[in-house]
């Protein structure tokens, strides 16, 4: 029989997501570098992987938006607070992702950063916090309120997708697009704004591959054969919908020199690139049974995360359209009717999003300074998640 043992954690809801924050500090030993012991030790917290697909036996909420693990620890990068790591845990197998980033969840680092004394602040106001995002080699701006020496949480700032309002918390992603040196190459990895992907048993699929936020992909709705404005029992009860969009996802993965194969995008890179499908203004009701307007949106948007369609949008999805959408000639760009956009709101399943990048182009080459939107974060648990104390022959 084996004991169990304690690690202190705090659960989180970050935007649309939660999920649970570790500081490095607080780690077993074992787990504080990359490798299997880590995955181990998150794949057992959060109750994966599981053939039921419910992570009864963990900490996980069964979807890719609760299923996420976070460690934050003092930053080793000059002009940064603290280094972020992010992980997305897949339900049935036994992969970590690491690959990326959750902007959802990025605006919990700084309150948790604040909250752990890993960042100093004054007694009342905004508190800057410099974070580095370990994953993707970013830097994000986080200014999080402050109220007599403690982050502000409560306030009046109303968030689509969450139920509640909270304190809002405003992010800068700066240089959200990737360069030579990055994984997968520079912001468009292919050189091109739109591609043309052949991917078998579909047919050749016009896509926009950017490396901004996370790695993302953009087609239009109707190459899907739908509206732009379907939520989720429409995508995620259609098991051949499902199998296509991770077709494209996984041969458009390869397209970006982020995978070998096809086969290794879908088995080993879950989560990401993220693919998302665009369209025109289009009116529906929210998945909270809101009326959207077509006159409150510059257009559609819809992403696919963990392959499932996500219930709201991914914050790097929502940095990746800002960014698309500012830049002449992407897929985004032409449905919003060309140009560029420095600020657009867009649709999606849970209402709508307001976001904003200041691109500029340079000897014909695009350049992104910043991408700007609004979160809001709040703890929700604090304490101790236990595991058997054998968690690392478990792996």
């Amino acid at each position: 029989m084996s004991k169990q043992i304690g690690i202190r954690a705090t659960c989180m809801r970050g935007g649309t997501s939660k999920g649970i924050f570790f500081a490095l500090e607080d780690l077993p030993e074992a787990a504080r570098q990359p490798g299997a012991a880590r995955d181990a030790l998150m794949l057992r917290v959060t109750g994966s992987p599981d053939p039921y697909e419910k992570q009864i036996d963990g900490m996980g909420g069964a979807t890719s938006s609760t299923s996420k693990v976070v460690i934050v620890g003092p930053s080793t990068r000059d002009g940064c607070d603290v280094d972020y790591l992010f992980g997305a845990v897949a339900i049935e197998s036994p992969v970590v992702d690491w690959s990326g980033n959750c902007g959802n969840l990025s605006s919990a680092v700084g309150p948790f950063a604040i909250e752990r004394g890993m960042v100093a602040v004054s007694e009342n106001g905004v508190a800057v916090v410099r974070i580095w995002q370990a994953n993707i080699q970013r830097k994000i701006i986080a200014y999080v309120p402050v109220r007599d020496g403690q982050v502000q949480e409560t306030g009046d700032f109303e968030l689509d997708g969450v139920a509640f309002p909270a304190a809002e918390i405003k992010l800068e992603f700066l240089d959200p697009g990737a360069d030579e040196d990055s994984e997968g190459g520079a912001m468009f990895p292919t050189g091109n704004m739109i591609d043309k992907v052949d991917v078998p048993g579909v047919g050749v699929v016009e896509a926009t591959l950017i490396n901004a936020g996370n790695p993302t992909i953009f087609v239009d709705a109707v190459t899907l054969g739908l509206s732009g404005s379907e939520l989720q029992p429409r995508i995620n009860t259609d098991v051949g919908l499902l199998a296509k969009a991770e077709a494209i996802r996984a041969n458009a993965t390869v397209a970006m020199g982020l995978a070998a194969t096809a086969a290794e995008a879908t088995e080993k890179r879950p989560h990401t690139p993220k693919i998302s499908f665009v369209a025109q203004p289009t009116g529906y009701t929210a998945s909270s049974g809101k009326a959207i307007s077509s006159d409150d949106m510059d257009l559609c948007a819809r992403i696919f995360s963990m392959g499932k369609l996500h219930h709201a949008m991914t914050g790097t999805g929502a940095v990746a359209i800002a960014v698309a959408a500012a830049i002449p000639g992407t897929l985004v760009s032409r449905v919003l009717g060309g140009g560029r956009h420095g600020e657009i709101r867009f649709g999606h399943p849970s209402g709508t999003l307001l976001v904003g990048a200041e691109a500029a182009e340079q000897e014909g080459t695009w350049t992104v300074t910043k991408a700007l939107m609004s979160r809001s974060a709040r703890r929700l648990m604090e304490g101790q998640v236990f595991v058997p104390s054998n968690w690392l022959s478990q792996e």
